[in-house]
Parts: C-alpha cells; sequence; structure tokens
C-alpha cells in the first residue's frame, strides 16, 4: 500500500525501481556509489589545491567539475537512500522545486564546462606559445563563472514554470527525483506547448558546447596529424582522450534526456538514463582523469609521501608560472616544442 502524502501540496517519489524485492541490496549498492563519488571528488579538488604542480588552467577546470559532480551527486541521491529506508517516499513542494533547480543549474554548468575543457586542449595543442595569455587566470575564472550562470539561467527560466502548473493527478512521481518529465506528467492541464519550448532550450543549451567542443577536437586532429613525431601524436592522444571518455560518457546520456523527442521516452528508460548521469558519472569522471592521467598519481603519491615522512619535502614551482606549466611549455627557462605540450 502506497503512503499518501501528509500535505495535499507533497509529491510521492517512487523511486528507480517502484517495487524493489529487495531494497537493501539497492541502498548498499546506491550507498557504495555515493560515497566513492564523493570520495573521489572531493580528493581530486583537494589533491589539485595541494599540489602546486596542478595548479594550472587544466587542472583548474577539472577541480571544478569534480565540485560540480560533487554538488550533483548530493541534491539526488541523499533522498534516494532516505526513501529507501522508509515507507513514507514524500517530498514537498518546495523540496521538489529545489531539486529541480539545483538540477538544472549544475547539468547546465557542466554542459558548458566540458565544452571550456575542449577549448583548454586545444590552445595546448594547436597554440602552445600563445597558451599564457589565451588561458590566463582571469580567462579560467571568467569560463567557471560563465558555466555557472549560463546553468543558473536555465534553472531560473524553467523551474517557476514547471512548478506554476496544476498538479491534480495522483501526485505519484514514477521517478527517484524531481525531474521536469515526470512531474509533468502528473499535471492536470496541457503541457505540450511548454514541452516544445523546453525541449528547444534544451537543444540550443547543448548547442553550444557542442559546437565548442566539435571545432577543438576537429583542430586538434588536423594538428596531430600534421606532427611529424609518433611521440608527440601518442602525447596528445594521452592528453586529450580522458575529455574524450567523460564527454562521450556525459552528453550520450543528455542527448537522450534533452534531444529525443518525449515520443522515444519511457518512465522505465527515463530512470535508467538519469540513474547513470546523476549517480555513475560523478563516480567515473574523477577516476577517468586520475587513472588515466600520470600527473594526477604522480601528486598523489607526492601528497602522500609528505604526510607519510615530514622531513621530505618536494620542491613546489612558483604559483606565478602556473599558465606556463598547463601547457608544458615551460622547464625552467627552455621553451617546449609543440610536439611535447601535451605531456602530462
Amino acid at each position: 500500500m502506497e503512503a499518501t502524502p501528509q500535505n495535499t501540496t507533497d509529491f510521492i517519489l517512487l523511486g528507480l525501481i517502484v517495487h524493489p524485492a529487495l531494497p537493501g541490496l539497492i541502498f548498499v549498492v546506491v550507498f557504495f556509489i555515493f560515497v566513492v563519488a564523493v570520495t573521489a571528488n572531493v580528493a581530486m579538488v583537494l589533491l589539485i589545491r595541494a599540489d602546486s604542480r596542478l595548479h594550472t588552467p587544466m587542472y583548474f577546470l577539472l577541480s571544478q567539475l569534480s565540485v560540480i559532480d560533487t554538488i550533483y551527486i548530493c541534491v539526488t541521491v541523499p533522498k534516494m537512500l532516505q526513501d529507501l529506508l522508509s515507507e513514507g517516499r514524500t517530498i514537498s513542494f518546495l523540496g521538489c522545486a529545489f531539486q529541480i533547480f539545483f538540477y538544472l543549474t549544475l547539468i547546465g554548468a557542466e554542459f558548458f564546462l566540458l565544452g571550456f575543457m575542449a577549448y583548454d586542449r586545444y590552445v595546448a595543442v594547436c597554440s602552445p606559445l600563445r597558451y599564457p595569455v589565451l588561458m590566463s587566470r582571469r580567462v579560467c575564472v571568467g569560463m567557471v563563472l560563465g558555466s555557472w550562470l549560463g546553468g543558473s539561467l536555465d534553472g531560473f527560466l524553467l523551474t517557476p514554470i514547471t512548478m506554476s502548473f496544476p498538479y491534480c493527478a495522483s501526485r505519484e512521481i514514477n521517478h527517484f527525483f524531481c525531474e521536469i518529465p515526470a512531474v509533468l506528467r502528473l499535471s492536470c492541464v496541457d503541457t505540450s506547448l511548454y514541452k516544445m519550448l523546453m525541449y528547444a532550450c534544451c537543444v540550443l543549451m547543448l548547442l553550444v558546447p557542442i559546437s565548442i567542443i566539435a571545432v577543438s577536437y576537429t583542430r586538434i586532429l588536423v594538428t596531430v596529424h600534421h606532427l611529424t613525431s609518433a611521440d608527440g601524436r601518442r602525447k596528445a592522444w594521452t592528453t586529450c582522450s580522458s575529455h574524450v571518455l567523460v564527454v562521450s560518457i556525459f552528453y550520450g546520456a543528455a542527448f537522450y534526456t534533452n534531444v529525443l523527442p518525449y515520443s522515444y521516452h519511457t518512465p522505465e528508460k527515463d530512470k535508467v538514463v538519469s540513474a547513470f548521469y546523476t549517480m555513475l558519472t560523478p563516480m567515473l569522471n574523477p577516476l577517468i582523469y586520475s587513472l588515466r592521467n600520470r600527473d594526477v598519481t604522480t601528486a598523489l603519491r607526492r601528497v602522500l609521501g609528505r604526510w607519510a615522512s615530514p622531513r621530505v619535502r618536494a620542491r613546489d614551482m612558483p604559483r606565478k608560472s602556473w599558465w606556463l606549466t598547463a601547457a608544458g611549455l615551460m622547464e625552467g627557462p627552455v621553451i617546449r616544442s609543440p610536439q611535447s605540450v601535451c605531456s602530462w
């Protein structure tokens, strides 16, 4: 027997699985994913801050990606875990609005940030000598602020409209969090026009970062193709492969959610895809960047070595040359060639 809302404005979240046979097992799996995701992302942020060799544009943007992923998974999963242990799966009207707003803001911010990270790779590979100017500290901070601003505009625009519709159906949301398509199914008025406008808005929002990524990697491919050094090509691919993998995973799920017409959606498919990019993607992103990145693993060993042996201290590089380090342009007074730009 389903619980009924204590207040007429409350909603009921039916969860990832409506009638799970083993709720305890699902709780353990989801809790494990949550702990790994939060731990990995927080560790990435702290590691980048602790090791001055990682004070570079690339890792600055990566730390912001970890911040977004940490907040992102904390918006939905704790409520899901609570619902798995309780009979009443209610969420207040205001709580549902907050979930929608933060979900839209964070996913939009990640859209733009991944596009800016592709631009960073393009500058590092194709214009290494101009990297200090094109990826200065001010530019990097502007990219991060622009990502948050772009995402928040989506949240401020769509959240009030979504919550302004009258909801007079069963008030049972067939989802594990308040995602807009699942909430709109409960509306007792026609929302087809709003769905069309929201669809156009999401497509336009996706076009901007996808265009940046497509142009950046097209130029990177052309540059790498003209490299005569096999070692230079290998280093370029190693540098960019982690970002390409993260982009493929995240935008693949985002394409299904935001671009495919609603006729292709079902509640079951939507919940599976949502679980993928709200839980698995935040867990995989830091693991992909750490396991496939020599600089991160080296910095981790260096930081752990400092804690284990306080007497041994690595000599930190000056903070003022953080942008030069990122492009691999400076090693003492020697300027490296473009072939060795991506030697992280």
